[in-house]
């Protein structure tokens, strides 16, 4: 599913062909203005970040170009002949914000203009932060394309004014691997496809009755509630997701599900179960059960997942377990 998904957002990225008089970009930005003249991007077109006071330390303008480049020219064999001058050879990124941390409500606005004059012939991205810069690159992939007759990396309707910012500062995606395991490339490629869209919080739904998958070093026995030990996530392996989604622009919301849906919680903790006929929910009258929930939430969760929020599910309490033994 994850893959089917990743595939399906890579094709709605690169269809997004600009042709004449049609504004095929996804998510349509704020505004737009545009021409009709063609120009040709160089196939091995640079970019520059003259005027930006953003250092690009952790490399996450230059991974992101690379990245847009590797999509609009994928495997193609780009050997045509270009006979003009409207050569687009560079894409200069002006960052106007030093800072790099990936909060909640972060400025993710940016300008974009491709122009038709100038030597050399260059496309301009302003933003306030790297993450606006980001998504800026996005929408410059989608206006590239290349053409099977002429051979070469388009791009239609120039001079192109883009000035765009998200309606919404939470833009999520959910996957559930409680009960459906995803190995930790699969969780990088949904990312990657979130990203053609300018999605910025994947939703990780990681525990719930099913599978309690992921590695809690305060209380080590309960990921014995996984799957199997092959299906599992360590802590280095959280770590890795939120590394790499924050690289992209994407914040990782971490849901465990509580009280609720907690059968797998008390695979190797049993006394977090009400009784041992009764598996859910968890045994709010053992005090047991709230150092664990603190432990992961203070404790280890904390050191992991740095976004503002975290997801306690709260759906679908049976409290008649409750009642029933109490």
């Amino acid at each position: 599913m994850a893959l089917a998904l990743r595939i399906l957002f890579a094709f709605m990225a690169i269809g997004s062909c600009i042709a004449a008089d049609n504004i095929d970009l996804w998510p349509m930005p704020m505004l737009v203005s545009h021409g009709t003249q063609k120009l040709y991007v160089k196939k091995d077109i640079a970019m520059s970040m003259v005027g930006s006071v953003y250092s690009d330390e952790k490399a996450i303008l230059k991974d992101a170009f690379q990245r847009m480049v590797n999509l609009i020219t994928m495997n193609h064999v780009i050997d045509g002949i270009n006979r003009t001058s409207l050569v687009l050879t560079c894409v200069n990124i002006v960052v106007h914000s030093p800072e790099d941390e990936l909060n909640f409500g972060v400025d993710e606005s940016y300008n974009l203009t491709v122009p038709t004059t100038g030597d050399p012939l260059y496309a301009q991205i302003e933003a306030q932060t790297v993450f606006g810069a980001l998504h800026a690159l996005q929408t410059f992939g989608q206006l590239c394309y290349f053409d099977f007759t002429s051979r070469l990396i388009e791009l239609n309707s120039a001079p192109w004014i883009i000035t765009d910012a998200p309606r919404f500062p939470y833009r999520g995606l959910l996957i559930d691997t409680a009960r459906h395991y995803l190995p930790v490339r699969i969780i990088k490629g949904v990312i990657d496809a979130m990203t053609y869209s300018k999605l910025n919080v994947l939703h990780w739904h990681i525990v719930d009755e099913q599978s309690f998958p992921i590695e809690i070093p305060s209380y080590p026995k309960l990921w014995n509630g996984s799957y199997s030990y092959s299906e599992r996530y360590t802590m280095s392996d959280a770590i890795d997701i939120v590394r790499y989604g924050e690289k992209r622009g994407v914040n990782v919301l971490a849901e465990i599900d509580v009280p609720g849906h907690a059968r797998s919680w008390g695979v190797g903790y049993p006394s977090l179960w009400p009784s041992d006929s009764c598996r859910e929910p968890l045994d709010i009258s053992n005090n047991f059960t709230f150092e664990v929930i603190d432990g992961i939430l203070s404790g280890d969760f904390s050191k992991v997942f740095k976004f503002k929020f975290v997801h306690l599910g709260g759906d679908e309490v049976n409290t008649s377990c409750w009642t029933t033994n109490y």
